[in-house]
């Protein structure tokens, strides 16, 4: 499985962006995904989660600020980022949980995305 995330960019403070997270490959099914994100000097931290099913898990920092949604015909992650603040500033990664055929079997594997840089400065 292949991951591609993009979407990033330099904005002003109070404006919106909408990262992408795409999985692609052969026999997968795309399980949880989430994303997560590395500010300058930071350790990576959790934002959202989505499940398989739709559910939505957010961090406190985001809440109501950022959505995250999903396109299972396009096996596509979105995060809907509004509302931008500097703090946001970080490198965005995409974790994906997916049933991957391997053989004959199927199974559990986790992937990152290569990450997608976001800047709020003014």
């Amino acid at each position: 499985v292949q991951l591609q995330a993009y979407g990033g960019g330099l904005v002003q403070p109070g404006e919106s962006l909408r990262l992408s997270c795409a999985a692609s490959g052969r026999s997968f099914s795309l399980n949880n995904v989430g994303w997560y994100r590395q500010g300058p000097g930071n350790e990576r931290v959790y934002v959202a989660t989505i499940t398989s099913d739709s559910r939505t898990d957010y961090a406190d920092s985001v809440k109501g600020r950022f959505t995250i949604s999903r396109d299972n015909a396009k096996n596509t992650v979105y995060l809907q980022m509004n509302n931008l603040k500097p703090e946001d500033t970080a490198i965005y990664y995409c974790n994906v949980d997916v049933s991957e055929l391997v053989g004959e079997l199927r199974l559990p594997r986790n992937y990152w995305g290569q990450g997608t840089l976001v800047t709020v400065s003014s």
